[in-house]
């Protein structure tokens, strides 16, 4: 890959000269030092582009944050992502050699493909075969059934259609109930019935739409041809080897902390004869400016009113008006696992089954040195779209509440206690796409075809999980590259 880029850096150098008469400091500022916007930065760089990063916050990475206790790995924000397209492999064995070997890609075991649901009082398998499929509890027996004659049933016409509604008319009330409830909650935070699926999971809406089944398209994509770079969306669960972390902090050591600035306050951008300016106060009270050609904002929806200042207030509201599913993370060590089985990605809760958690991921199970050795660790995740209300409990309830889990649901005896538990509550976690996004997207649209070099980018649209932001930063870098190129000519 660094050799396909080798060829434009010339670009950049001949766009210094102009950016002089127009006072311009820097080809792109980027609002915000999350995954997306480090990863624009990056590949930008990589090409020779100038780049300046402000984020508000005193440190980067945004919602990726890894912690150590004591022999414990554990992350306070996303606690995987997925290899769901080639961009994400190429970004991480571009770090991997940029970073000399301190950022690599650790992929899940086979053994932890395993997904637990739980019904009744204890997890079952979530079956992955057509055996498994018609001898687990999980499902009423008329829906699977139900489930042969999908290929035949008649294609949707709501364009609008939620994830559930669309999931019960092809597969039947228990598929969703305890398969698609459970995903959603584990995805989203959410609610299947809010989410409407051309938004949220545009993938199973086309499958639909292009073949007019799930499983009948799902056979003939299996069928089609892939490229060698197709190949590299292996769809395997994936962190960084000894945290997440590692990625974020990869992409700014290459960018260069002179290009960072952290703690800023009062950032606002505005168009600016051509280009734009940012202005801002520095955590140490400087008030500075930046000119720019390009401005890319990937900072959450609700700081676009103030960020831009610009915008009317109509398109604004569509985009800020995005609602998110706050989540409690609370991480559990365990120093000895007293021969419980937990080989599994972790456990889901139906909403039917009106527990107070929305499940367990077994991070131990999946990635290297998350826990010594005989020991495991647990991420429990509370709250979402229906309960707002539980990351309001304290501390000591919050405890309360994991370690009764530990016992009664994960089946540690009695006597075993934690060897440490911390709580993390984000209240604006994860974006729910519901019927309102399609504003949001053209809001979006039109005001990037109204004001030139400004992209509005994030979780705010293209999807929310890590190998979305991946691909979302890459391709607003070779975006960038290609018109800057397109200029030069």
């Amino acid at each position: 890959m660094q050799d396909k880029r080798k060829g434009i850096t010339f670009a950049a150098e001949m766009m210094d000269e102009q950016s002089k008469s127009k006072h311009i400091t820097t080809e792109v500022v980027l609002i915000g030092a999350g995954l997306t916007g480090l990863t624009t930065a990056y590949w930008l760089r990589r090409a020779g582009v100038s780049v300046k990063v402000v984020e508000t916050q005193p440190r980067i990475g945004g919602q990726i944050q890894t912690n150590h206790i004591k022999d414990y790995t554990f992350e306070t924000g996303p606690t995987t992502g997925s290899v769901s397209t080639p961009e994400v492999s190429e970004l991480m064995a571009d770090l991997q050699e940029t970073s000399g070997g301190r950022c690599q890609l650790e992929t899940a075991p086979d053994a932890a493909k395993r997904r637990l649901i739980w019904k009744g009082g204890r997890f079952h398998d979530l079956p992955s075969g057509p055996v498994g499929g018609l001898t687990t509890p999980l499902f009423r027996f008329s829906d699977k059934l139900r489930i042969l004659g999908e290929p035949w049933r008649k294609r949707g016409a709501d364009p609008d259609e939620t994830v559930g509604s669309l999931a019960r008319r092809r597969l039947g009330r228990s598929f969703v109930d305890y398969a698609v409830d459970p995903f959603v909650s584990g995805v989203y935070a959410g609610n299947p019935d809010q989410l409407v699926t051309r938004y949220a999971l545009p993938k199973l809406y086309n499958l639909e739409q292009q073949y007019g089944s799930f499983v009948r398209g799902a056979m003939k994509k299996s069928k089609e041809p892939k490229t060698e770079r197709d190949r590299l969306a292996t769809k395997k669960v994936f962190s960084a080897l000894d945290g997440l972390s590692h990625i974020p902090e990869a992409e700014a050591d290459y960018i260069g902390s002179e290009n960072i600035v952290l703690g800023a306050k009062k950032v606002r951008v505005q168009p600016n004869d051509g280009g734009w300016v940012t202005t801002f106060v520095t955590a140490q009270g400087d008030a500075c400016q930046l000119g720019s050609r390009y401005v890319v904002t990937t900072c959450g929806a609700y700081c676009l009113p103030e960020l831009l200042p610009f915008a009317d207030k109509e398109r604004m509201q569509d985009i800020s008006s995005l609602v998110y599913a706050p989540i409690m993370e609370v991480n559990v060590g365990m120093r000895n696992t007293y021969g419980g089985d937990y080989l599994a990605f972790g456990g889901l809760v139906p909403t039917l089954e009106r527990e107070q958690i929305l499940g367990i991921l077994f991070p131990s199970a999946c990635f290297t040195g998350r826990a010594p050795k005989d020991g495991a660790l647990f991420s429990f995740f509370i709250g979402g779209i229906r309960h707002p209300e539980m990351l309001d409990l304290s501390d000591g309830e919050v405890e309360s509440l994991v370690i009764e889990c530990l016992h009664r649901m994960l089946k540690f005896p009695e006597e075993a206690v934690p060897d440490f538990i911390n709580i993390s509550r984000h209240r604006r976690a994860i974006p729910q796409y519901w019927a309102d996004s399609g504003r949001r997207f053209a809001a979006v649209e039109s005001l990037q075809q109204q004001y030139a070099g400004l992209v509005i980018g994030g979780n705010l649209r293209d999807g929310i999980g890590m190998g979305h932001r991946i691909t979302q930063a890459t391709q607003i870098a070779n975006e960038i590259i290609k018109n800057i190129k397109e200029k030069v000519k």
